[in-house]
């Protein structure tokens, strides 16, 4: 998907057929959204959607998890050339109130320039009156709070967390089936026409986390990089051939670095393959030395 944000290292980074001179800022890879679906490249169900999988397939597909309308997860890579606007995912709280969607949501750095920042959080406790006051004022920008990241960093996004992505960022980012986003500040951009984006100044101070000052990093414990009611999301350094999740639950594999093999399948950087649960060879195993992984489930 074209942004004006974007660039071009989906494409040199992981093959991305794209045009060159379109400026892409993100890659829906599992998706299933009205506007946009994921289909079934290969196998006994080719050319199926993952919401008809999601429908009729459901025990065989994903095992046993959630009831929901659609898939509950969203999947993407995002190319940030330019930065994004700062900006808020409205809570459930809210989120309804306001006609959107609730939106939590996780960022691993699977390239960063140096020198490159993500902006999470707030820089110190304001409240609501004096974040708008600072949105009148256009200082908003210094109330964020932002930190350089590295390739291998990892970012924890709840709803109603106030956030923006820095210029020199390449993320594989996991979340909510949402796509509602309150925008704040763009950074004083104007589009092709020459006028600004628009923005959602009211619905985001109905969403943001005003105590939410200063958050860290994600810290990995061991494998575990995030657990929630929405999903779990592991690293893995693959050195030999492992079951990708137990039998009856279905995962969710993003090659990070190198090849990774499952069944006659092979994964390259920044490519995706959802197991089915009900799959009985659930072997992963490295192709080239120092590959890595995403191993994405939803906890039952």
């Amino acid at each position: 998907m074209e942004r004006i944000w974007g660039g071009h290292r989906l494409a040199s980074l992981f093959g991305k057929k794209t045009l060159p001179t379109a400026t892409i800022g993100e890659a829906w890879e599992l998706v299933d959204r009205s506007e946009a679906q994921s289909v079934v490249r290969n196998g006994p169900f080719r050319d199926r959607t993952l919401h008809e999988l999601w429908t009729h397939d459901r025990k065989a597909i994903f095992g046993d998890v959630k009831d929901s309308p659609r898939f509950p997860l969203l999947i993407k890579l995002l190319d940030a050339h330019d930065q994004l606007s700062l900006q808020v995912h409205p809570p459930a709280r809210v989120a309804g109130k306001l006609g959107g969607e609730p939106k939590t949501e996780f960022w691993f750095v699977a390239s960063a320039i140096p020198g490159a920042k993500l902006h999470v959080g707030l820089r110190k406790p304001v409240t609501r009156e004096q974040f708008a006051a600072a949105v009148r004022g256009g200082t908003v920008a210094g109330l964020v709070h932002s930190f350089e990241v590295k390739a291998g960093d990892a970012m924890f996004l709840p709803a109603g967390r106030f956030h923006g992505i820095g210029a020199g960022n390449v993320l594989v980012e996991i979340q909510e089936n949402s796509d509602t986003t309150y925008r704040v500040f763009d950074w004083n951009r104007v589009d092709e026409g020459g006028k600004p984006r628009q923005l959602h100044i009211d619905q985001a101070l109905e969403s943001i986390d005003f105590n939410d000052v200063a958050p860290n990093l994600t810290e990995a414990q061991g494998e575990l990089l995030v657990s929630n009611e929405l999903f779990e999301i592991q690293k893995w350094d693959l050195e030999a051939a492992r079951d990708v999740a137990p039998a009856g639950q279905f995962a969710i594999m993003c090659c990070l670095t190198g090849t990774v093999r499952c069944v006659d399948v092979d994964l390259h950087s920044g490519e995706f393959a959802l197991v089915p649960a009900a799959m009985p060879d659930r072997k992963v195993q490295p192709r080239e030395y120092g590959t890595t992984m995403l191993r994405i489930t939803i906890p039952r």
